[in-house]
């Protein structure tokens, strides 16, 4: 299953360094499906939005994935790609960069000629060929018809996608310099949200790694300082991570205040599971996940 994290410092800017793969002689490497890439986007302090990402077509690829990647932001998203849509390209190679915008998705969306359609010369604007940069493509048309208002923008694309288009999934994180949204839809796959005090649950640094993927991040400022965290899975056993709704749009605020509000209501009116899609699809959205004890 492709891999979601986004991580916001509100604003303070925090110094994280991020593994997006696990070692190759890690025994948890040898009994997954290999990647199809990985990539990492944060905001210099003047807010402008870098991207750092790379297909995995092989070993020799892997490298930047595999090394440790040193980086300061306000926000942050991470994405290990497992393709569904889309060859394996760097273009196609989450997270993707429009407007100062960086954006991940996990899932699949079909009816992509339907889609291209209601783009028209949006459609332009997407260098790739994956479900998920157009998927972007109509959430940041959407923000600029509504004055650069996000969340509006992201309410009408996905409204629009879950009325007319097969979904299994359009799970996605969305960042700017001080802000980050989040959206889970269907119920199909998971996405996690952590309000994190100073030192987390027994006052240390930040130390996540992926119960069932790759990603790994550490961070010593989060020792003194609070962070939002959203997640694919709960990347350690602190009880207050919680399973967004299904629908549900979560804000984070440059204040690290949290809104939620549910804004798809009931099932999509094309959903897909599992023995629709295509194989290479299917096998995007499996993963085996080891079971995690959660204390009371």
């Amino acid at each position: 299953m492709c891999h979601l994290f986004a991580m916001s410092g509100g604003a303070e800017r925090i110094e994280a360094t991020f593994w997006l793969l696990d070692a190759p002689d890690n025994p948890r490497t040898q009994t997954r499906r290999p990647p199809d890439g990985a990539g990492l986007g944060v905001f210099s302090a003047d807010g402008t939005a870098q991207v750092h990402r790379q297909a995995i077509r092989s070993r020799a690829d892997t490298a930047f994935a595999r090394e440790a990647q040193q980086v300061t932001s306000n926000t942050f998203v991470a994405h290990v790609r497992h393709a569904s849509t889309g060859r394996v390209d760097d273009a196609n190679t989450h997270p993707f960069l429009k407007d100062g915008r960086i954006f991940a998705h996990n899932g699949v969306v079909e009816g992509l000629d339907k889609l291209d359609a209601e783009l028209g010369s949006a459609r332009a604007g997407v260098a790739g060929d994956t479900d998920s940069e157009r998927y972007f493509a109509l959430v940041t048309r959407e923000i600029a018809a509504r004055d650069g208002d996000v969340g509006e923008g992201i309410i009408a694309a996905v409204n629009w996608i879950a009325e007319n288009l097969p979904l299994y999934s359009i799970n996605m994180v969305l960042a700017t310099p001080r802000e980050l949204w989040a959206l889970r839809y269907p119920d199909t796959n998971g996405l996690h949200v952590l309000q994190r005090a100073p030192g987390g649950r027994n006052q240390r640094h930040l130390d996540h790694a992926s119960p069932f993927s790759e990603i790994r991040v550490r961070s010593v400022d989060l020792r003194t300082r609070p962070a939002v965290v959203v997640e694919s899975e709960r990347m350690d056993e602190d009880p207050r991570w919680r399973l967004m709704a299904s629908g549900e749009l979560l804000h984070v605020a440059p204040d690290l205040s949290m809104t939620s509000r549910l804004v798809l209501a009931g099932p999509p009116a094309h959903a897909l599971d599992l023995d629709d899609l295509r194989p290479e699809a299917a096998a995007s959205q499996t993963a085996a996940v080891p079971d995690i004890q959660i204390p009371a």
